[in-house]
């Protein structure tokens, strides 16, 4: 069975946005040129920034993808859109309650999504 362990977001400048994800993500590449920049993420799995000018085949656009933060809690998500917010990241959609738990979205340096969630707890005592 495939196991996806590699995201690569197109993006239009590749160090602008390292400098973005290293701030964001606490951590700094593992690997980087003009033109690629590639981050090893404690979960695993990797995470490559590619100049859109240089992908083959041609890439239509950059932004438009979404990457998820799961957190812990309501209380988490409302503390990391704080903090997001303070630190200047274009903030797509407020806190808010949706079906499958409390969610914001920020938007990187090219409209990628960054979604940050806490999942809605599962009622175990439905399922007996």
């Amino acid at each position: 069975m495939l196991d996806p362990n590699f995201v690569i977001l197109y993006v239009d400048n590749p160090s602008l946005s390292a400098t973005f994800y290293t701030n964001l993500l606490g951590r700094p590449p593992i690997e980087s040129s003009p033109t690629f920049v590639m981050f090893a993420l404690a979960s695993g799995v990797m995470l490559g920034l590619w100049a859109r000018h240089t992908v083959a085949p041609v890439a239509k656009a950059s932004g438009g993808s979404e990457l998820a933060f799961t957190v812990e809690s309501n209380a988490a998500v409302k503390a990391l859109h704080a903090d997001w917010h303070g630190h200047g990241l274009s903030i797509a959609q407020a806190p808010v309650a949706m079906d499958f738990g409390t969610t914001f979205v920020a938007l990187d340096p090219d409209g990628h999504r960054l979604r940050v969630f806490a999942p809605m707890p599962v009622d175990h005592s439905a399922a007996s």
